[in-house]
């Protein structure tokens, strides 16, 4: 057989159609990698790979190094092939000129509207690569570490987005954002891939796990309650100080955050050490070890540096994107018509994740629901229990104050979502109408938010407060 210094072509199964084909494999399947490995990062067996990574993984393409494994050069042919891995082996690659219009619009100070749609397209497969980037490092760490690699960048473009809006002041646009995340998870996603499996899967029987899922919305209730006292709070006891809390509301929220997260390591731990065994998916691992399409390789496909340098670069260019969406999106919302709440709750959330939630429509249409509910739990739990307590303590030192107060119309929604998703979860079967009970959820919210008349400029009172909230605020037209 023909090789490339180092570079051999043999028999490998197509990940694509199922079949026996001919490509060229890199040394120990990792473009840069040497035929002998020294070092401290070695690919480490795994078992169980998570729903987030796999979701990633389910949108990249396979690599064709016919031509560049000719380039005579060892060096430049390394180079390329790093290259034509991030930026050409996904489907969503078409979506990274939105990054360079992105810059320019902006530089160039035009149109905010544009801007901001540019930010929101490039972000697209900038996430799509993060999640895929932090599943390459997850594979030479180990099932724990990996495990907690994933779930602690998971969500990285929405606690980004929420950083950068925190420094600018921006605190009801922290708070409606990842309040969207969480129902686009749960109604959009969630919902899309019921409905979407049930249809294509038309009179067979779709089941999953139900222990995974319990465990989800039990800390969904959680991350709920601590939101639903915020609100009661404020109309019961807003003007009575106590001992425990003298500074009332603020007080109370950071400390539910601390609890919060103190929740969350828990699920970490009982997910990753003591019950590993629950939530190790068997369609998981025999998606693995079938080399199902959508999964792809086990083996990681880049080196440990490699992967650790484009991880560090497109974070960066996640955070630059996120810096012109939250300067932008005031501007943006009175350009398109919409109020900030709008755009904040609904609009951020649906293209941000456009490529996770593809992934788990993907796998929902192949009767993958185990995966399908890691993907979109998972993510709405890390965002409920991790994303925003750890905004209201950053906020905290960085001396704004945030709590846990997302206003009664946030927080019904929230509330409400929790439970029709935890009603439609309940008998661990599945069907194209509990989707549609879903997304009719989510169409009447987005309806909702899109009637209320939020000012897109979010001014201060005199009592320091942002009055923003519905509750606050009475009809234009009054």
């Amino acid at each position: 057989m023909a090789s490339y210094e180092g570079i051999s072509e043999e028999p490998h199964r197509s990940l694509e159609a199922g079949t026996l084909h001919r490509k060229f494999s890199y040394p120990n399947g990792r473009i840069g990698a040497t035929s002998t490995d020294s070092g401290p990062h070695k690919p480490l067996s795994r078992h169980g790979r998570s729903a987030l990574g796999l979701s990633a993984t389910s949108l990249r393409k396979k690599s064709d190094v016919t031509v560049l494994a000719k380039i005579p050069c060892g060096g430049l042919r390394s180079v390329l092939m790093n290259l034509q891995e991030i930026f050409l082996n996904t489907k969503v690659s078409f979506l990274f000129v939105f990054v360079i219009v992105a810059f320019v619009l902006y530089f160039l100070n035009l149109n905010q509207g544009w801007v901001f749609a540019a930010s929101l397209l490039g972000l697209v497969p900038l996430a799509e690569r993060l999640s895929f980037l932090t599943e390459q490092l997850a594979l030479y760490t180990g099932p724990t570490i990996g495990g907690l690699l994933n779930a602690t960048c998971g969500n990285a473009t929405e606690l980004i987005i929420s950083l950068f809006a925190l420094h600018k002041g921006e605190i009801e646009v922290v708070k409606w954002s990842l309040l969207g995340s969480i129902l686009s998870n749960l109604l959009l996603v969630l919902g899309s891939s019921l409905f979407a499996g049930g249809i294509k899967n038309l009179g067979k029987a779709q089941n999953y796990d139900k222990k995974e899922s319990d465990v989800g919305i039990g800390l969904l209730f959680v991350g709920a309650l601590c939101h639903l006292l915020a609100v009661v709070y404020t109309y019961a006891y807003a003007t009575v100080e106590t001992d425990f809390f003298p500074s009332n509301k603020l007080e109370m929220s950071r400390v539910c955050c601390i609890f919060m997260l103190v929740a969350y390591g828990m699920h970490l731990f009982f997910q990753l050490k003591a019950h590993s065994q629950v939530f190790d998916s068997e369609e998981v691992n025999a998606l693995v070890d079938d080399g199902d399409d959508a999964v792809g390789e086990e083996e990681p496909v880049l080196t440990w540096w490699s992967a650790f340098a484009w991880l560090a670069f497109m974070t960066v260019l996640v955070a630059v994107l996120s810096e012109f969406i939250v300067n932008t999106i005031q501007e943006a919302s009175e350009y398109w018509g919409l109020s900030i709440s709008f755009t904040s709750i609904i609009l951020l959330p649906i293209v941000g994740n456009a490529a996770e939630h593809a992934g788990a429509v993907m796998f929902a249409v192949k009767s993958k629901l185990d995966i399908t509910l890691g993907v979109a739990l998972g993510s709405a739990t890390q965002i409920s229990m991790f994303v925003i307590p750890v905004s209201v303590i950053v906020a905290w030192i960085m001396g704004i104050d945030m709590d846990l107060d997302f206003k009664m119309l946030e927080t019904g929604s929230l509330l409400m979502t929790i439970l029709v998703t935890a009603l439609v979860l309940q008998d661990g079967t599945s069907n194209y109408m509990k989707g549609a009970i879903l997304l009719f959820c989510y169409v009447v919210i987005a309806v909702c938010f899109l009637a209320v008349k939020i000012p897109t400029t979010l001014d201060m009172v005199s009592d320091g407060n942002l009055r923003t909230s519905v509750g606050t605020l009475r009809p234009l037209n009054a």
